[in-house]
């Protein structure tokens, strides 16, 4: 573990605070008292939760020592008691179960030895409870969340969200899954309590001594670290057993960057219900499914007519084109130096098993699978104040560095464009920068608050649609070279998965003109793009249109891609809603 000078993190925390005031003076009645220690006296809670970041000694794998973890402990302090599911001897915090209309009052208290702050993925919250970085504590401070839930039923997940610091402390265990519920979904009677499962699907390394092990050289910062060890719920070799009715399982992908294709070794399709943090107007059954980090799906997993004792098993199937070309290579090859380095028992893109499912007992009742799940508004063009001048997110690696709209991130800047106003609808295209050209043809310079930021996304807006050249349409490049011919950036050119803080969005078109159509065809029938979602995959050369609305909050919301290692490397920019 990194050791840090706590004296100069709380200096820190306070200068970035102190200088987003200065920033974004209409915020100070959002923000509040900064970092919130105490509760709001006129604030009165449904459920009141105290959480905890702690080290523990966790036992993980099956034999040997336990392993050493950071881990989220929580009690409820008033409230219903069935608001937590506790995981007994797992590294993962509890399950949060929320429902629509509640409001929560969490107090967080930092018991590790180094700064952490808690951030609720899938949650539509104020800023001051989204977990954005400036209100990172320092060891032995509490800071209090409180916040209404505004979400419709689904499956988020809470997290470490303290920036540099996230990617480690996510890997060595401060997470957890969320469930939402509301009346719609109580009455549809979709499979509950032993029947409503998560599958929380992580890659670790552990060494001789089970202990976890996380890479700090470039290749794993930049490519994004991947273990080769795969646990579900805490656990490795994970096996349910289960009756011969459906159920229904909440996957999230918990990784810090490796992607799943999860379908079915026998090929049997996958029928999926709602996405991040939502149900889906109705079943979608797929071959298979792509997960990316920080995406959930709801499965509806039927095992009825099986004979007891049969087994099914889940796998991640081979898919390529996520990584660059020159990476996917080397991790064919055998070598020594920077091949070495790229080379893992488990690469990205490879096959092998999740989780085995054991037929355990014949049942004759299940609940039926409904026709309808959800009504769900389909935004369009016509709803949104920018068709013609969609925001960008424009995803470059230039020199190495991961960066968003051309720049890195900073705690008290936004551009021009990245002020959106309250109540409004934006229509955002998300795409690969042309070799890190994009933004020097977006036009002037926008002083914000006397710091020179690129900025305006009117002028070359055509340029801002170019993506990066990729291997000709058939996936040839017989020198090994083609990459080289747009930098270093086109050699690094990946796939990301870009999430999006504050109210969930929608998909409203994948351009693949620019993709590499042999790589595509191994992940295309996998993406879900009908419900809601805070969490998109990228490919790369591919367009990715979204309408996004910005309602009820104003303050400072992140976006930033969820591969964590790039997320910390500062791969994340904000939106300021006023």
């Amino acid at each position: 573990m990194v050791d840090y000078n706590i004296a100069r993190r709380r200096f820190m925390r306070q200068s970035l605070v102190g200088t987003a005031i200065a920033a974004f003076p209409s915020l100070l009645p959002a923000m509040g008292a900064q970092v919130k220690s105490s509760a709001t006296a006129t604030f009165k809670p449904d459920v009141e939760l105290e959480f905890s970041a702690l080290p523990a000694q966790i036992s993980i794998l099956t034999a040997g020592p336990t392993t050493a973890v950071q881990k989220f402990y929580a009690t409820v302090l008033n409230g219903p008691q069935n608001a937590l599911q506790q995981l007994p001897a797992n590294y993962l915090g509890p399950i949060l179960k929320l429902r629509q209309g509640q409001k929560v009052r969490v107090f967080f208290k930092n018991k590790l030895p180094q700064p952490t702050i808690l951030h609720w993925h899938g949650l539509h919250v104020p800023q001051h409870s989204d977990g954005h970085p400036m209100y990172t504590i320092q060891p032995g401070e509490q800071y209090v969340y409180e916040f209404e839930v505004l979400n419709i039923a689904g499956t988020s997940f809470y997290h470490s969200h303290a920036h540099e610091l996230t990617a480690e402390q996510v890997y060595h265990g401060l997470a957890g899954l969320i469930t939402v519920s509301d009346d719609h979904e109580d009455k549809l009677e979709l499979p509950r309590d032993e029947y409503d499962l998560p599958l929380v699907i992580q890659d670790r390394s552990f060494n001789a001594k089970n202990q976890l092990q996380y890479l700090h050289m470039m290749p794993e910062r930049v490519m994004g670290f991947l273990g080769d060890a795969i646990l579900v719920n805490g656990k490795p070799n994970a096996e349910f057993k289960v009756k011969s009715r459906a159920y229904r399982f909440r996957a999230l992908n918990g990784s810090n960057s490796r992607i799943y294709k999860l379908g079915w070794e026998d090929g049997t399709p996958l029928v999926a219900i709602g996405t991040d943090a939502g149900l889906l107007e109705k079943a979608e059954a797929r071959p298979y499914i792509m997960l990316a980090p920080g995406e959930r799906i709801d499965l509806w997993l039927d095992f009825s007519g099986r004979a007891v004792g049969s087994k099914l098993v889940m796998h991640s199937l081979p898919y390529s084109g996520v990584m660059p070309a020159m990476y996917e290579r080397m991790a064919k090859r055998q070598g020594d130096g920077m091949m070495g380095m790229l080379q893992n028992k488990l690469p990205q893109g490879a096959k092998f098993p999740i989780a085995a499912f054991v037929i355990s007992e014949t049942v004759s009742d299940s609940p039926k699978l409904p026709e309808k799940l959800a009504s769900i508004r389909r935004l369009a063009e016509s709803d949104v104040d920018n068709a013609q001048r969609p925001l960008p997110i424009a995803i470059s690696m230039q020199r190495m560095t991961p960066l968003l709209n051309g720049k890195t991130f900073t705690m008290d800047r936004v551009m021009d464009f990245e002020k959106v106003g309250l109540g409004s609808f934006k229509k955002i295209s998300i795409y690969h920068e042309q070799g890190g050209m994009g933004m020097g043809m977006m036009g002037g310079h926008s002083a914000v608050n006397g710091n020179a930021e690129t900025g305006g996304h009117g002028m070359g807006m055509g340029m801002m649609g170019m993506r990066h050249r990729q291997e000709n349409s058939t996936g040839d490049n017989k020198s090994g070279m083609g990459e080289m011919g747009g930098g270093m950036g086109m050699m690094l050119d990946m796939a990301h998965p870009i999430h999006l803080h504050g109210q969930q969005f929608q998909i409203i078109k994948r351009d693949t003109s620019g993709v590499n159509a042999t790589d595509y065809e191994t992940v295309k029938h996998g993406f879900i793009d009908t419900g809601w979602k805070d969490t998109v995959l990228v490919m790369p050369g591919e367009k990715v249109d979204i309408i996004k609305p910005f309602q009820d909050y104003k303050g400072l919301f992140l976006y930033h891609c969820h591969n964590l290692e790039h997320e910390d490397l500062g791969m994340m920019r904000q939106f300021l809603v006023e």
